[in-house]
């Protein structure tokens, strides 16, 4: 009973939210693409002909925005879940904390990153300090993996959630790159704990 209930809000939230509904105007694949747009807009992450790893990217709203704003750059887009396909973009289905597909990213790669995205999340378990803890280390993960292929001036985004791993996620940040900022975006639902953190310029 509960369980329906929980989905029933959930249902209604979604026909209610006017991101989900725009979502569907602007033919992407989930509402989640408006937190990059107003990343994009605010920091101006994304130019033509410029190579983007996607991490976590299904259903792939994210890379369906990035591989319209990059043009003839390379995009390559990672998840566990099969995706439908995106036009110009690597395709590459695999557990991103496995070392086999990290290397399997590497292996091929012929010149460094410029923007590495990470919108991962674990499924949430409803404990919020627990579901901090666990999506803050796939960032922390993706971040250390961010050192080994981005460009001197690349930028990293990573979802973080607010809690006991912000501080250390952050401090790491700031180690590897020199420029490190946390922005919610509007069209991040209030109630969420999600934040997005922002680096910049390799040290």
């Amino acid at each position: 009973m509960k369980k329906n209930k929980i989905s029933k809000n959930w249902v209604n939230k979604q026909r209610r939210d006017i991101y989900v509904r725009q979502s569907k105007v602007d033919g992407y694949r989930a509402r989640s693409v408006y937190k990059l747009i107003e990343l994009d807009e605010k920091f101006k992450i994304f130019k033509g002909g410029i190579n983007v790893i996607d991490i976590g990217a299904a259903p792939g709203s994210w890379s369906q925005y990035a591989s319209k704003v990059i043009k003839n750059g390379k995009l390559f887009s990672i998840d566990l879940k099969p995706m439908d396909k995106i036009e110009h973009t690597i395709q590459i289905k695999g557990d991103f904390t496995e070392l086999s597909t990290k290397n399997q990213i590497k292996e091929i790669l012929t010149k460094k990153i410029d923007v590495i995205m990470s919108d991962m999340a674990v499924n949430t378990t409803g404990i919020k300090n627990i579901d901090a803890i666990q999506t803050g280390e796939l960032c922390i993960e993706a971040m250390l993996f961010s050192k080994d292929v981005i460009s001197e001036k690349g930028f990293f985004i990573s979802k973080i959630f607010m809690g006991s791993s912000f501080n250390e996620i952050v401090a790491l940040g700031k180690k590897i790159y020199k420029e490190v900022k946390v922005f919610k975006p509007k069209s991040s639902r209030k109630d969420s704990k999600e934040s997005f953190i922002i680096c910049k310029n390799l040290r």
